[in-house]
């Protein structure tokens, strides 16, 4: 099979996804410069969006064609550096449970603490290659969890163990969905994600669209599914079941307790808690295993309409019918400060809204969250500063949890101490008065926005490297300082604040064999692919030493 990159074609000739097949076809003839009888397939493998001018947007695609007399074809174009062999791209196991030996007793089967991304997937290729995982998740399944939830946006009442952070599903799960990363992926892995996600009810688009993303309420029925599938291949899923305690002997682990005092036996033990895990990663640090304080961001969620964003992004070409062909569009933006510091947006959500993210009591944080459709009127996204535990929270590997929660501590108050969030329009922002009432924009948060000032809510800092990054990001995106926008306060969970630093080729932890650091809590992943893809690199260092 041949791998052809940089097809390159009109979207107005465009269905909404993709060109039709024949269209293809005839590209793929006119770049091989064979006859038609010659090509015997296609698929495509990656459709990207060439928006550089935007009077003429092109679909780029990367095809994957399988056709007669291929070597020949290949010595042919041996310096085109856009037709080559296709590479292997499906999944292999790299170690399965030996038909002989089943795993009988608790001890001999891995544990996973915490059923997000990362967790979910560490649990299904150990399951899938026959290790029979017991997958321990501190909050509820999802649909009893999405309830808890909409009792904090509806009703300002706070589940600490089953919220936007904690349950099954993980922070993902009340996000954009998105399903892109710059992670480096020589082997393939997100290409089993998403495999594994369409398996589990995601659109077939997600293999090919250069920037795929799910949505909040598909997601809900996939981590249902792939709960199921886990469960079917002998899994064992425990809601509810809070880990307290890792026993430890001779620097190697044993099992875990939970909340219940129930001792679970196991000498493999994959950490999947996520960001948001304070307490597990108080324990963790308690217990001596080796943990170190990492750079995150803080800053606000910024909202606009979503048609601002639309015509400023797709400019002359800005009509329903590109509309419907490319969806709400978005923007990435960086600037960096004359203070030293870099402003950049994070998670920025198409058509979505601002969340309450809290998952300790009084307390306000927020995210933001689409759904498929990207619908809704407002765009949002985070505004945020970087921050590094060497200038801003030195000294102990947990001061940056301290740094969040005095942050978020300070955000509950300023908007009213009833987990109402803090706000201020953008146009009193930049000229630091008080907002009294709202514009153009009405803000998407619930349970509510409390007009303030806020210069009280985040590091002075970080107030003015904002305050500059806002008109820089306007010449990238015409609008964008609009005075009528709104900002939210606070984004504190941008990642995890710390890392339990593990070994590079066990991905055991440094300092305790048997304990396996995963995902975003752990500090190796930002966003649901890349967690995704870091649960799959855990469980195959897992099935490594199951069968030694």
């Amino acid at each position: 099979m041949l791998r052809i990159t940089e097809i390159k074609l009109p979207i107005a000739l465009a269905d909404t996804l993709k060109h039709q097949d024949d269209q293809i076809r005839a590209a793929i003839l006119k770049r091989l410069e064979i006859p038609e009888s010659e090509l015997i397939s296609f698929e495509i493998f990656k459709r990207g969006v060439d928006a550089r001018k935007s009077y003429a947007i092109l679909y780029v695609y990367n095809l994957d064609v399988t056709v007669k007399n291929e070597a020949k074809l290949l010595a042919r174009f041996k310096k085109d550096p856009h037709i080559k062999p296709a590479p292997d791209t499906n999944y292999h196991f790299v170690a399965t449970q030996p038909s002989s030996q089943q795993a009988g007793s608790t001890a001999a089967r891995p544990v996973v603490v915490g059923f997000g991304p990362a967790g979910i997937f560490a649990a299904l290729i150990l399951a899938q290659a026959g290790f029979k995982p017991i997958v321990l998740e501190r909050g509820k399944e999802v649909r009893k969890r999405t309830k808890d939830t909409w009792g904090l946006w509806r009703k300002r009442t706070l589940n600490p163990e089953s919220n936007v952070q904690f349950g099954e599903g993980g922070a993902g799960t009340f996000s954009d969905g998105k399903l892109y990363s710059q992670i480096k992926d020589t082997k393939h892995y997100s290409r089993k994600v998403l495999q594994e996600f369409v398996k589990a009810g995601a659109p077939e688009e997600i293999l090919y669209v250069s920037h795929p993303h799910i949505g909040t309420f598909r997601l809900v029925g996939m981590v249902e599914d792939m709960r199921n599938t886990i469960i079917s291949l002998g899994g064992e899923i425990r809601f509810e079941s809070r880990v307290t305690d890792i026993a430890i002997e001779h620097q190697q682990v044993q099992g875990v307790t939970l909340h219940t005092g129930e001792f679970i036996a196991t000498q493999h033990l994959v950490l999947a808690v996520g960001h948001s895990a304070r307490d597990t990663f108080e324990m963790v640090h308690a217990k001596g295993i080796y943990v170190e304080a990492k750079p995150f961001s803080i800053g606000f969620r910024i909202e606009h309409p979503q048609s601002l964003i639309d015509r400023a992004r797709y400019g002359k070409s800005y009509s329903d019918d590109i509309l419907q062909k490319l969806g709400a569009a978005d923007y990435k933006l960086v600037h960096h400060a004359s203070n030293g510091r870099s402003v950049y947006s994070f998670c920025m959500c198409p058509g979505g809204t601002v969340v309450a993210a809290a998952s300790e009591p009084n307390r306000v944080v927020t995210n933001g969250m689409s759904q498929y459709s990207r619908n809704e009127r407002n765009a949002n996204a985070g505004i945020v500063v970087g921050i590094t535990p060497e200038v801003d929270y030195p000294g102990h590997p947990l001061a940056g949890v301290e740094f969040q929660r005095q942050l978020e501590s300070q955000a509950y108050v300023v908007g009213g101490s009833n987990y109402s969030a803090p706000g201020q329009l953008i146009g009193d922002f930049l000229a630091n008065r008080p907002s009294t009432q709202f514009g153009e924009v009405t803000p998407s948060y619930t349970p509510g926005v409390h007009l303030t000032n806020l210069d009280s809510v985040l590091p002075e800092f970080a107030i003015s490297a904002i305050r500059e990054a806002i008109p820089a990001f306007a010449k990238q995106v015409p609008g964008f300082d609009l005075a009528d926008g709104v900002l939210t306060g606070v984004e504190t969970r941008t990642s995890s604040p710390i890392r339990i630093k593990r070994d590079d080729n066990t991905l055991q932890s440094i300092n305790t064999k048997g304990l396996f650091p995963c995902g975003e809590g752990a500090g190796y992943a930002g966003g649901i692919l890349s967690a995704a893809v870091d649960g799959i690199k855990v469980a195959e260092a897992v099935s490594l030493s199951l069968v030694g």
